[in-house]
C-alpha cells in the first residue's frame, strides 16, 4: 500500500504529508518505510516488485490517489475515453525532480482546452500561471463533471482537480499516474478495474479513509497518520479470505476508475477491528481436569498460567512514555554505548602502558571533550589534555587521573605502573548494536527508559493498558459515606480492589455495586464486557442461592468453579462474559485480597503482556506459635518486628483490620506443621505482590 505525494522533497527525516509504503502478506505487516521524494519511492517500489516477481509471488499494489478522471477528460487530451491512453499523456508530459515539476503549468495548459476558467484550480506558485485560477470558485463554463462516481459516493473526498489546499489530491493524480504507467509498461501489470486481473501484479486505487474509524482508534499519538494507515491497510487487505478479496475485486468496467472496497466500507472496518485485536481467549481456558475437587495452589497457577495469553492490543510509542507499559516486542539497541572508546574520568591521555617509575610526557596543543573531540592524531610518548566522556583521539588508549599528574612547562609528570586501557571506557562495553536489551513481557522501569534511550532507540512497541473492571455484589452492601441500614455493611473490597490493581499498572474501570438481581447483574457485565479487557468480582462467587456471578457464568458454557486448598479463601468463580475473562473472588475482604494477590495479580500480568509474576519470599525465624493441619496453604497476614516475623493475632477472615497492620503475608505450603518460635517460615513482603 501507498501512500503517495504530489509535493516536493520532504527530506531524510520521517514527515507526516509525505510518501509511505507497506508491504504485508497473509495478515502481517512490515513497518512502514519513509520515502523523502518519488524518485526514490519509485525506485524502492520498482526493486519490490521486480524481487517479488522473481520470488514468484502475486502482488496487489494499492496508491491512493485516483486512476482516473471524470469521463469527458480523456477525449478532450486524446481523442477517446481511454483511461490508459490518459495516463500515457500524461507519462509524456510531465516533468518531475525532486523539488520541482511542472504539474501546474501542465494544469493550466489542460485548462486552456476548455471553454470557460477550468476544471483545474489551485495554483500553489507564487507565480500567475494562464488558464490556472487559485480558487475554485473563480471556474465556470468548463462543462466538466466535479467528480467522479467513486467521489460522489465517498463522504469527504476531494475533486480530482483541485491542485492545491487542504486535502488536495488533483497533484497527487498528475504525478501518480505517470509513474503508474512507468510500472504497467515494465511489470505488465494489470490496472483495475480497465483490465482483467489476470497477470501477477494488479494495480489498484485504494483510499485510507474508508477505515478511518479503525485507523483513529489504533493510531498511537504520536504515530505519523499516513504510515499507520497504510500498515492497517495493507494488513487486512493482505489477511482478507480470498472470497472476501475477490468481492471488493469484483465491479464493473468504467473509465473513471474505482476505489477498492468502496461499497464495502463494513467489511474493512470489520477486518479492521479484528486485526488489531489480539486473539480472544478458549471457551475452556479455565475447565480443570476432570476429577479435580480440591485442587492446590500450585496446581491451580500453572494451569492459569498455560491458559492464559495477552488479550490487549499493540501500539509504537516514544520511549520517553513508555515508562510503566509493557513490552510487546523485543528491543535491540540502535546502536552501541558507548559508540566508541572514551574516558572515564577528567585526566591525560596518551599511549599505555606506563612501567613503574616516574615519567614525563610532554603535552599536544588542544584537549579532547564530551561533544568536543581532538582531531588529529597524539604522537607516541605524548599526553592531551582529556574531559570525561571525550572520545579517545588516534593514539591514546589510557587515561590518568587528573589527580595524579603534575602540570608545568606544558608537560605532565606522573608515577606509575598504570595499565593499558586504565579509566578508559571501550566502545559498546555496556551495550552492542544489535544486542537485545529488553525481552517482550517487561514493564519498563524508569531505568529501562535511560538504558533504550542510550542506545538510541527512539519508539518501541508496547501493549495498551489492560482495562480491568471491578465489581461488588450483594444486597448487603453500603457505600462508605452513607448510612447504612441494618444489616448492611460497608463495601470495603471495591476500593480496595481498585487501589490494588491500579498499583499494578493496570487502568481500572469502577462498576460500582450489583445488587442480588440476576437481571441487574446481567447488564452490569454486558456493559462491562463493552468497555473491559477482564473484570473483577467480589462476592456471589460460590454455590448458593445468592450466588449470582457463578450463575451467570454458568449459563455461559465457560464456567468453572474452582475449590482452592486455600486458606482464606473459599472457591473462585471464573468464567468469560461476552469473551472477556472474568474473576469472581470471595465476598470476605481479607480472602478476597489473598485471592486477587495470589492468583488474580499473575492472571492479570498475562493478559494485559507482561511476565507470569512469581512472588518472592523470604525465609524468617518466627515469632509466633501455630499448628497447621494438612490439606491446606494457609497465608497469614504478618510483619516482621525486632528481626523476627509476627503474625495478627486473629486468623478471622473477617478482620479486615489485619491487612492494614501487616506489611506481608506468611505463607505455610500445604503438609501439616508445628511452628515454634525461631522456626523459618517464608514471609512474602507486600513489594512482592507488586503493592
Amino acid at each position: 500500500m501507498v501512500d503517495w505525494s504530489g509535493g516536493n522533497d520532504r527530506g531524510a527525516t520521517p514527515k507526516k504529508d509525505a510518501i509511505w509504503v507497506c508491504a504485508a502478506r497473509g495478515g502481517e505487516a512490515d513497518e512502514p518505510v519513509y520515502l523523502r521524494n518519488r524518485q526514490v519511492a519509485e525506485a524502492w517500489i520498482t526493486a519490490f516488485l521486480e524481487n517479488e516477481r522473481q520470488a514468484g509471488h502475486r502482488v496487489l499494489a494499492g496508491f491512493d490517489f485516483a486512476f482516473g478522471y471524470p469521463t469527458g477528460l480523456g477525449k478532450a487530451l486524446t481523442g477517446s475515453d481511454d483511461p490508459l491512453a490518459v495516463w500515457d499523456w500524461f507519462a509524456e508530459r510531465v516533468e518531475d525532480a525532486p523539488n520541482t515539476n511542472n504539474r501546474f503549468d501542465l494544469a493550466g495548459q489542460i485548462n486552456g482546452m476548455f471553454p470557460g476558467v477550468g476544471p483545474f484550480w489551485g495554483n500553489g506558485l507564487k507565480r500567475d500561471i494562464a488558464d490556472l485560477p487559485r480558487k475554485g470558485l473563480a471556474r465556470n463554463g468548463h462543462n466538466q463533471p466535479e467528480k467522479r462516481e467513486a467521489e460522489k459516493r465517498t463522504k469527504g473526498a476531494f475533486p480530482v482537480w483541485q491542485l492545491a489546499g487542504a486535502g488536495a489530491v488533483g497533484s497527487q493524480v498528475i504525478m501518480g499516474l505517470p509513474m503508474l504507467c512507468r510500472l504497467r509498461t515494465r511489470f505488465g501489470a494489470a490496472a483495475w478495474p480497465f483490465e482483467p486481473l489476470t497477470t501477477d501484479i494488479a494495480l489498484v486505487e485504494i483510499w485510507p479513509s474508508l477505515i478511518a474509524k479503525a485507523v483513529a482508534a489504533s493510531r498511537p499519538a504520536d504515530a505519523i497518520k499516513d504510515a499507520h494507515q497504510v500498515h492497517l491497510l495493507a494488513q487486512i487487505l493482505s489477511g482478507l479470505p480470498d472470497k472476501q478479496l475477490q468481492t471488493l475485486l469484483d465491479v464493473p468496467t468504467n473509465p473513471e476508475g474505482w476505489i477498492l472496497g468502496l461499497g464495502h466500507e463494513a467489511m474493512l472496518e470489520d477486518a479492521a477491528l479484528r486485526a488489531i485485536a489480539p486473539p480472544p481467549l478458549r471457551n475452556d481456558c479455565f475447565a480443570m481436569p476432570r476429577g479435580a475437587h480440591w485442587t492446590p495452589v500450585d496446581t491451580a497457577l500453572d494451569h492459569l498460567r498455560g491458559a492464559l495469553h495477552p488479550v490487549t492490543a499493540v501500539t509504537q510509542i516514544s520511549v520517553p512514555q513508555a515508562a510503566g507499559r509493557i513490552l510487546a516486542e523485543p528491543v535491540v539497541a540502535d546502536r552501541s554505548h558507548p559508540p566508541a572508546p572514551n574516558a572515564a574520568v577528567d585526566g591525560y591521555g596518551f599511549a599505555g602502558p606506563l612501567p613503574d617509575g616516574a615519567h614525563v610526557l610532554p603535552l599536544v596543543d588542544g584537549r579532547a571533550a564530551a561533544g568536543q573531540p581532538y582531531q588529529g592524531t597524539v604522537p607516541s610518548g605524548h599526553a592531551i589534555r582529556i574531559l570525561t566522556g571525550a572520545l579517545l583521539p588516534e593514539g591514546v588508549d589510557t587515561v590518568v587521573l587528573q589527580e595524579d599528574v603534575k602540570v608545568a612547562d606544558n608537560r605532565i609528570a606522573l608515577h606509575g605502573p598504570l595499565k593499558q586501557g586504565a579509566n578508559a571506557r571501550a566502545a559498546g562495553e555496556d551495550m552492542t548494536a544489535g544486542q537485545v536489551i529488553a525481552t517482550a513481557g517487561r514493564c519498563l522501569t524508569p531505568a529501562d527508559i535511560a538504558t533504550l534511550t542510550a542506545a538510541g532507540v527512539g519508539k518501541v512497541a508496547v501493549r495498551e493498558p489492560l482495562r480491568v473492571g471491578i465489581l461488588s455484589t450483594g444486597d448487603e452492601l453500603a457505600e462508605a459515606g452513607q448510612t447504612a441500614a441494618p444489616g448492611q455493611i460497608y463495601d470495603a473490597n471495591r476500593p480496595m480492589l481498585n487501589a490494588v490493581v491500579n498499583r499494578w499498572g493496570h487502568q481500572t474501570i469502577d462498576l460500582g455495586r450489583a445488587p442480588d438481581d440476576r437481571v441487574a447483574l446481567r447488564n452490569i457485565l454486558d456493559d462491562a464486557a463493552s468497555r473491559c479487557d477482564a473484570i473483577i468480582t467480589s462476592g456471589g462467587a460460590s454455590a448458593g442461592d445468592e450466588d449470582h456471578v457463578s450463575a451467570l457464568l454458568q449459563d455461559t458454557g465457560t464456567f468453572a468453579l474452582w475449590r482452592i486448598a486455600i486458606k482464606p479463601g473459599r472457591p473462585l468463580a471464573l468464567g468469560q462474559w461476552r469473551g472477556k475473562p472474568v474473576f469472581g473472588l470471595p465476598g470476605n475482604p481479607v480472602a478476597a485480597m489473598v485471592c486477587a494477590l495470589v492468583f488474580a495479580r499473575p492472571a492479570l500480568s498475562v493478559l494485559a503482556g507482561g511476565a507470569w509474576q512469581e512472588p518472592q519470599a523470604y525465609p524468617m525465624p518466627a515469632g509466633f506459635t501455630k499448628s497447621k493441619k494438612v490439606g491446606r496453604r494457609e497465608y497469614l497476614r504478618a510483619r516482621i518486628e525486632d528481626g523476627q516475623v509476627m503474625i495478627f493475632p486473629s486468623e478471622g477472615s473477617g478482620r479486615v483490620s489485619g491487612l492494614s497492620w501487616a506489611t506481608g503475608l506468611v505463607c505455610l505450603d500445604d503438609g501439616a506443621r508445628k511452628i515454634v518460635p525461631g522456626d523459618p517460615v517464608q514471609f512474602v513482603p507486600f513489594g512482592s505482590f507488586g503493592l
